[in-house]
């Protein structure tokens, strides 16, 4: 490709040679706490500066892998250490008696071994040395499976173990993603590269615009512009070599092959009735597109010879579509407040069922763990659902509903490790909310700021890691969030 190769430039940071690690000294789980203690102290007097940061990442999350592989091997010695100090202290005895006791009892070996036992191992929690890692009296009794983990949290801190708030520096606000070329109207589109450090911003100034996510100065790689043809969505292909972008009343898209660097326009699709292509999907197979249509159609077109191969339609408009995490299945919600289920080889619907007090449906979308599917309506309400109650239930009942919304919910994204979903509207400045989905609970700290800084979002998503979050506003601009406990992209 000539100037502005997107695939060919270094957009992944660069790494030294791995040298052979030495072992390293044995680790002193009280040193390591008390060390830890006296830095978080220091962090608190530090405030909001850059070196409070980098050393609390350093601290909790930079050195994370090598704290955990010490960790592994030690919470289970010191487990069964506190295990075996119990057993003698309860028993009363000293060591001179246990060990005649036991030269006096014969050794006895087990006719067979279940490897099962040792992780289902009850622990008694209230004992002096554990009482400190239990959270409530229901937690008396805990598997040794499950201390293990609870005393790994403790050290190197866990993003899920306050689900009521974000821990103080989980998210930084970085540089805007597109701050090296900013729009001059509202952003439509915000969307990480599948597998690239890169991040795609497209809006109504007629442009399509690549760069590199650094956190720091987010620098452009490419930037094109479509004459006459504000861009209402624009999508990486499934393998991330081309960008599908169509526009607000236009028939015509357009495809953008990264890898050769040519802009072709899509006059016509075979097969295709519709006076407009705008809304679409890119299914996770690859290789196909999902339009949608009007009076409620939904076309399947194939990227390779531009045709529609089928068609799928539910009673009313469509508001929203969201596959299942394999492209199975499909899920659409109507303006009437339905969902339907249809099954992507088959093309038939397999389910239907009414949104919980939902009177219009505005969008939707479904966790990439198959797990859950979220649901928004116009009143702003955000139902959260189990995706198998969706398949097999006539009548689905959401295992939450989010309310902290007014206004109408036009933009939901679940996480890559399907931990978070992120929901807004944009029909009010500010108004977006991160939902902690193992509690089904909204932190209460996010957005957070004395000025605004998120205005009107109308798309959200996150890194392919959960490394970053970013969100399009209608000031031009792509706020981009670090998430400090994803270490990755």
């Amino acid at each position: 490709m000539a100037d502005g190769n997107v695939i060919k430039l270094p957009v992944t940071e660069e790494r030294a040679p791995a040298k052979k690690k030495a072992r390293p000294p044995k680790f002193n789980a009280r040193q390591e706490a008390q060390t830890r203690q006296k830095n978080v102290r220091r962090l608190a007097a530090l405030g909001e500066e850059d070196g409070s940061v980098k050393l609390l990442e350093e601290l909790v999350f930079g050195a994370e892998d090598e704290l955990v592989e010490r960790l592994v091997e030690e919470d289970e010695q010191q487990v069964d250490t506190l295990l075996l100090e119990d057993a003698a202290e309860e028993s009363g005895q000293s060591e001179a008696e246990d060990e005649a006791r036991q030269q006096r009892q014969p050794t006895r070996v087990a006719a067979w071994v279940d490897e099962d036992d040792e992780l289902e191992e009850a622990v008694y929690m209230k004992h002096r040395y554990r009482r400190d890692l239990i959270k409530g009296e229901a937690e008396s009794i805990m598997t040794k499976q499950k201390l293990q983990q609870r005393m790994r949290e403790q050290r190197t801190g866990n993003f899920v173990a306050s689900p009521d708030s974000l821990p103080s520096g989980v998210l930084r606000k970085c540089l805007p993603a597109n701050s090296a070329r900013p729009s001059d109207d509202r952003l439509t589109t915000v969307q990480f590269h599948p597998s690239a450090q890169v991040v795609m911003t497209a809006g109504l100034d007629q442009s399509v615009s690549l760069f590199q996510v650094d956190g720091k100065t987010n620098p452009k790689i490419q930037s094109i512009h479509l004459d006459r043809f504000p861009v209402h969505k624009a999508q990486f292909s499934h393998d991330g070599e081309t960008v599908i972008a169509t526009s607000l009343k236009n028939k015509m898209f357009y495809l953008y092959d990264m890898m050769e660097g040519r802009v072709t326009p899509v006059h016509t699709v075979r097969g295709l009735n519709e006076a407009r292509v705008k809304e679409f999907s890119v299914c996770p197979e690859g290789g196909a597109l999902l339009l949608t249509g009007t009076n409620g159609y939904l076309h399947l077109l194939t990227l390779k010879t531009k045709e529609v191969v089928r068609s799928m339609k539910i009673n009313g408009d469509i508001s929203g579509v969201a596959f299942s995490h394999d492209g199975s299945k499909v899920y659409a919600n109507s303006e009437e407040g339905e969902v339907y289920v249809w099954d992507m080889r088959s093309s038939r619907c397999v389910n239907r069922f009414t949104d919980d007090g939902c009177v219009k449906g505005t969008s939707i979308a479904a966790s990439p763990n198959g797990r859950y599917l979220a649901c928004g309506s116009q009143a702003g309400v955000v139902n959260i659902y189990s995706q198998e109650a969706c398949l097999n239930s006539a009548n689905p009942k959401p295992l939450r509903a989010v309310m902290n919304l007014l206004t109408s919910a036009t933009s939901l994204a679940f996480n890559p490790s399907s931990e978070i979903l992120a929901i807004a509207s944009r029909a009010e400045d500010e108004a977006i909310r991160l939902v902690h989905l193992s509690s089904l609970s909204v932190f209460s700290n996010f957005p957070v700021s004395k000025k605004k800084m998120v205005y009107r979002a109308s798309c959200l998503d996150f890194s392919p890691h959960s490394g970053f979050f970013s969100l399009a506003n209608n000031k031009g601009h792509a706020p981009l969030f670090r998430l400090l406990h994803y270490k990755d992209f």
